[in-house]
């Protein structure tokens, strides 16, 4: 390795904590999708989208809220899109406001499906995740989840809720 290389190589606590969190990175995903898969037949991916529409307003958002909300690509959501429309889970139709945009709706078929694949997905979450944590842990780790993000984008990601509502902008939905 260049002398170079090692200036700036990962050392220490440093490495430790990086290759940690990279580990989880990598591990916990296929985690989340193995149980959905086997469970309910959808990916975490396809069950966020199913999440966003059954939490919009009218259950409908447009394409490009849904893909900025799993930080996808439109063509990435697409192909996802098309499977849940083959499933007769969700529609899609140009926006009548803007032609240029397309709307997702989830349909009653799509929130049954979201219904019945909530409660082990759920319960994967708490396992993998909230239930090794005291609520102290919990909470650093929400704060420290937010440092990153705000690191790697000025742009606020979904927030939750409660109840889980939020209107196409990601903001509280009016009562």
């Amino acid at each position: 390795m260049s002398e170079n290389a090692n200036s700036i190589a990962l050392s220490g606590d440093a490495l430790e904590t990086w290759a940690t969190l990279a580990t989880v990175l990598e591990w916990l995903p296929s985690a989340l999708d193995a149980q959905l898969l086997h469970d309910s037949d959808i990916t975490h991916f396809e069950y966020g989208v199913l999440y966003a529409l059954a939490y919009a307003p009218k259950h409908t958002l447009r394409m490009s809220v849904l893909a900025s909300y799993a930080n996808s690509s439109l063509s990435r959501l697409s192909r996802a899109a098309l499977r849940l429309h083959t499933r007769g889970w969700m529609l899609r139709r140009p926006d009548p406001d803007d032609g240029r945009s397309t709307l997702a709706t989830l349909t009653a078929a799509g929130l049954e499906k979201f219904e019945q694949a909530s409660p082990g997905h759920i319960q994967t979450v708490n396992r993998l995740v909230l239930d090794t944590l005291t609520p102290a842990q919990s909470k650093q780790l929400r704060e420290i989840s937010r440092r990153i993000l705000r690191a790697i984008r000025d742009e606020e990601g979904w927030q939750s809720l409660p109840g889980g509502a939020a209107d196409a902008a990601g903001q509280p939905a009016a009562d």
